[in-house]
């Protein structure tokens, strides 16, 4: 008998590890390269995102699809450029309340490879892919839906004051985005002082309801992007200012949704993921971010608007440290499929790698090379240490790309924030990343924009969104 239950505790372990874990996304909108304490902030304090750092991985060289919201969501959630499947554009960065397009259903999520497996799954938040009924994320896999269509500055009222004071001191009312519930309005200008604590809420709530079940978590804040709001218990709590008091929300509600894996048990089956849209929007000055060492910010190829902090968390699974290896948000649908046993689509290109090796140990990151587009050019590539710029241009203000022959070089081990051309220095690996950008743009077919059409008759008659003012009677 002893040697029986000895043999079944032995076997226990080894069947939770192979059970497919719950899958988490915490997802931030402009936080940049160095708004966390764990990545050198001297001014915010991020207990518990720094605390999963230390307990899981800090990624140091860890990328987005894009440098603006839309076409960086898009990638994340099907492991695809979005010039692949129109959500990148030569004339619109990102959709609009007008917007006619979205991502198209023929794309597959993560929710979508995960809902044959049994998992139930819900996003909040900010979803930015398109805010018709088509588009919406109860069409794109996920079950439930409690969050704002598209970003927290857009649909400003006539009166909302121009230029810095409409930033400098920002009012509900100036901002008109409605709050939904699936496909359903249901506030209408969205308190934007709650937002934060009532994903969270939810988030706790989706947690604690599936706890039996596996479940995937979407959760996109829609800060630090500005307007900044925070809640009252965070407003002045932090030296960084408004932008800062926004952030250590972010980190509390972090720290609530940790909490609550704890509590349930699911810690040990639940990989956790948190990292950014893409880097500061620094033309707000202090009310944007910081990319740290790192040369630019949102909207732009050079590394500020790309690279991002990522903390993986698995408690018990993850081997912890620091991974200097290259991956990207690209990687987290192939990544989730090979550890939930999950199909991917075969019939397109995918451009995300599976990072399992460099997840739990068993070797290195397979991601070598990283493509940089803005718009319908590919700006930059990275290929190793090296990356290559054949165009610049700053994230905004600038309205012409500078073309760079031969192109631009940095060594990003030796020089992280490009500040020192080493292109004379380097013809072969210049050739070298020629070779693969060519191959690489040989890849891309035309596809329809998505973010070309729009109408101002976008947002009411066809999604059957009402304008008006709509007060929701009990808050989340």
């Amino acid at each position: 008998m002893a040697a029986l239950l000895a043999l079944i505790l032995l076997i226990l372990p080894a069947a939770a590890v192979a059970a497919p874990p719950n899958i988490v996304i915490l997802f931030a909108d402009d936080l940049g390269y160095g708004d966390l304490g764990v990545y050198g902030n001297p001014s915010i304090r991020t207990p518990n995102l720094d605390r999963m750092a230390f307990e899981g991985q800090k990624w140091t060289n860890f990328y987005v699809g894009a440098s603006v919201c839309t076409p960086s969501r898009a990638a994340l959630l099907t492991g695809r450029l979005p010039i692949r499947n129109g959500m990148m554009s030569a004339k619109n960065r990102v959709l609009f309340p007008d917007s006619l397009g979205g991502l198209p259903g023929d794309e597959v999520t993560i929710a979508e490879i995960l809902k044959p497996l049994g998992y139930a799954t819900e996003a909040i938040g900010k979803w930015h892919l398109g805010h018709l009924p088509q588009y919406l994320p109860t069409k794109q896999g996920f079950d439930t839906y409690f969050g704002i269509p598209y970003s927290n500055d857009m649909d400003k009222t006539p009166d909302a004051p121009k230029g810095p004071e409409l930033w400098k001191h920002p009012k509900i009312e100036y901002f008109n985005v409605p709050l939904m519930r699936d496909e359903r309005i249901v506030e209408r200008p969205a308190d934007q002082t709650t937002l934060a604590r009532r994903y969270t809420e939810e988030a706790v709530r989706f947690i604690r309801q599936h706890k039996s079940e596996r479940f995937f978590l979407y959760l996109a804040y829609s800060s630090p992007h500005v307007p900044l709001f925070r809640s009252p218990p965070f407003a002045g709590v932090s030296l960084r200012g408004r932008y800062g008091d926004v952030v250590e929300e972010i980190d509390w509600s972090v720290g609530r949704i940790l909490d609550a894996l704890r509590d349930e048990g699911l810690a040990g089956n639940t990989l956790v993921v948190f990292t950014s849209d893409n880097g500061p929007w620094l033309i707000f000055d202090e009310f944007g971010g910081s990319a740290g060492p790192l040369r630019g910010g949102k909207g732009s190829t050079w590394e500020g608007g790309m690279r991002e902090p990522a903390i993986f968390w698995w408690p018990g699974k993850l081997r912890p440290g620091t991974v200097q290896d290259l991956g990207s948000t690209l990687d987290l649908l192939p990544t989730i499929a090979a550890i939930t046993g999950a199909k991917v689509p075969a019939d397109r290109i995918l451009d995300g790698y599976d990072l399992s090796p460099a997840l739990f140990g068993a070797g290195k990151s397979p991601r070598n090379e990283m493509f940089y587009w803005r718009g319908d050019k590919l700006f930059a590539v990275r290929l190793g240490r090296y990356k290559a710029h054949f165009y610049t241009r700053s994230g905004y203000r600038h309205r012409q790309a500078t073309a760079h022959e031969p192109p631009l070089l940095f060594d990003l081990g030796v020089d992280p924030g490009e500040q020192w051309d080493v292109a004379a220095e380097h013809p072969d690996v210049i050739e070298k990343i020629r070779k693969l950008a060519e191959k690489h743009k040989a890849s891309i077919r035309p596809v329809k924009d998505q973010l070309l059409e729009r109408s101002p008759t976008a947002l009411t008659s066809q999604a059957g969104i009402s304008t008006k003012v709509i007060r929701l009677e009990a808050a989340n």
